[in-house]
């Protein structure tokens, strides 16, 4: 069954496909009342003198429109502005991105790892060296602050550095042989041609978290990129052109998801997709590439709790949950869910963590001063709402916001709601949003069996002093990542991934490196003792 069949890739893209361009590329879609603003329309202007504002799909090297001429705009969620009328692309043009990538694949396979680690090097020196433009580009694209999409840009391309490196260290094996005529060898050698589908909320270290990798094993990637953030993808792949990374090493096809996907699932030459994005899709990713027998790595949704005991710091439990909470608005799937606190500190803890809240400055991303952004879209909006809104009819008490906020389109306060029950909507799936749910609890028992009631197993929190509950409570969570006094833990050098339904395998660190690779045994045999 393909994705279109299943209905897989949840996508508003296909509708919104115009037909050919008729116009610059810069120029906002006519069908769209709302005009591009005077600054944005600078600074785009600025980007695209830069190079780095690319409004074509990039098919073994070549900017590409799609084949029918049909495009999608990309609009800026903090204004409304059209940016772009980038290409809708479907299953063709995805099928020739694969074919040039595994004829890449061929070569660039081939290539010495030391080879392949000075063009990765290179492509992070230039992500680094453009890193105010990239940032420009994600809050334009995705609405994050400037500071924090800048701040994207580092941790994405430390994927790449960290790539670069580990791609002269991997290492097969030697093993003893039971009989004196034998040598037993394990070689690691590159899957082969990967389908990389990433999500809006981290638009290039979503892609460089797989991609380099990937790269730096041998493969050769196609990306999908979501249709709500094309640009920076883009961008990062212009680089990597300038790096020296060949012509259909690295493709970017985005328009019609599910046309898309269908050809990556049912394409032989694809032996493996990495995935991150809700449960859902995953899934059906998931059977879609039992066809083939695809290797398959799925980073999906979360529901994070953040366990705050009474013998926490409290300074240090208002500030890392407010980390955990709010970045990118919400928007992150290791955001904490839900945040446990014991009822000795509960009170108080409500109190400090809604006045820091409080002084949270919303708004555009350029501007400055400002933390949070708008969310992606109206359809986020509206389901933060109805999370709201449920809790509410619950017995749940809004302690701040809860509501849009004055600035309108989809800008939403950020919001501290008590009082919240294990069984509300928004204690059993991501808000994805800047809503903060308060959970009371009791004992240390209580703490972790209400944390582990889940599905979900990506992203826990712990804040406490006392060393043994520290050991005790990290071992009994079901989580693939638990920070403890700690609020933001993703790194480069550290595996990242869910245990349950919040994924398969893990990203970054040496681990990640695995994902990419398949294991070949050699057996020589008659080996003469002269």
């Amino acid at each position: 069954m393909g994705i279109s069949q299943m209905g897989l890739l949840r996508s508003s893209c296909s509708a919104l496909c115009h037909g050919p361009r008729t116009a610059s590329v810069l120029r906002p879609s006519a069908v769209l009342t709302r005009q591009i603003s005077m600054d944005t329309q600078n600074l785009v202007a600025r980007l695209n003198s830069s190079g780095l504002l690319r409004s074509q799909c990039l098919i073994g090297g070549k900017w590409t429109e799609a084949y029918d001429g049909k495009t999608i705009p990309v609009h800026n969620p903090a204004t409304g502005d059209v940016l772009v009328n980038v290409p809708c692309m479907g299953g063709q043009e995805t099928n020739d991105a694969i074919s040039v990538a595994y004829e890449a694949f061929l070569s660039w396979s081939k290539l010495t790892a030391a080879e392949r680690s000075k063009r990765l090097r290179k492509w992070y020196d230039l992500l680094i060296a453009n890193k105010e433009e990239l940032g420009q580009i994600i809050t334009l694209e995705q609405g994050k602050p400037l500071k924090e999409a800048i701040g994207e840009v580092n941790y994405g391309a430390a994927f790449i550095e960290f790539s670069a490196e580990e791609a002269k260290r991997i290492y097969g094996d030697i093993i003893p042989s039971p009989l004196a005529d034998r040598r037993l060898l394990v070689l690691k050698q590159p899957v082969g041609v990967v389908g990389a589908i990433t999500p809006w909320n981290f638009p290039l270290a979503m892609i460089t978290r797989k991609v380099g990798p990937a790269l730096a094993c041998g493969c050769t990637v196609v990306i999908k990129p979501s249709e709500l953030t094309p640009l920076t993808a883009l961008a990062a792949a212009e680089l990597a052109l300038q790096a020296g990374i060949p012509p259909g090493a690295v493709n970017v096809v985005f328009g019609n998801a599910p046309e898309i996907g269908d050809a990556l699932l049912a394409s032989r030459q694809v032996r493996k997709i990495t995935f991150t994005g809700s449960t859902a899709v995953g899934k059906k990713l998931m059977a879609g590439a039992a066809q083939t027998v695809k290797k398959v790595s799925l980073e999906l949704g979360g529901n994070a709790p953040c366990i705050i005991f009474d013998d926490a710091d409290l300074e240090v439990a208002v500030k890392g949950a407010l980390g955990t909470k709010f970045r990118n608005s919400g928007q992150t799937c290791v955001c904490a869910n839900r945040i446990l606190v014991q009822e000795g500190i509960y009170e108080k803890f409500a109190i400090a963590f809604s006045q820091a809240v409080q002084s949270m400055q919303v708004g555009e991303g350029f501007t400055e001063g400002v933390v949070q952004g708008p969310l992606i879209n109206e359809a986020a909006v509206q389901k933060v709402e109805s999370f709201v809104k449920d809790a509410v009819s619950k017995g749940a008490k809004v302690l701040l916001g809860g509501k849009r906020h004055s600035l309108g389109m989809t800008f939403y306060e950020p919001t501290v709601i008590g009082d919240i029950k294990n069984d509300m909507l928004i204690a059993r799936n991501e808000v994805f949003g800047p809503v903060a749910p308060l959970l009371r609890f009791k004992t240390e028992e209580e703490a972790i069996r209400i944390a582990n009631d889940t599905n979900a197993g990506l992203a826990a929190y712990v804040f406490t002093e006392n060393v043994q509950r520290m050991w005790r409570v990290t071992e009994a969570l079901e989580y693939g990542l638990v920070g403890v006094n700690e609020g933001l833990v993703s790194t480069e050098v550290a595996p990242f991934g869910g245990v349950k339904e919040s994924g398969l395998g893990r990203e970054g660190s040496k681990y990640g490196m695995d994902e990419f690779l398949e294991m070949k045994y050699v057996c020589f045999g008659n080996i003469s003792s002269n």
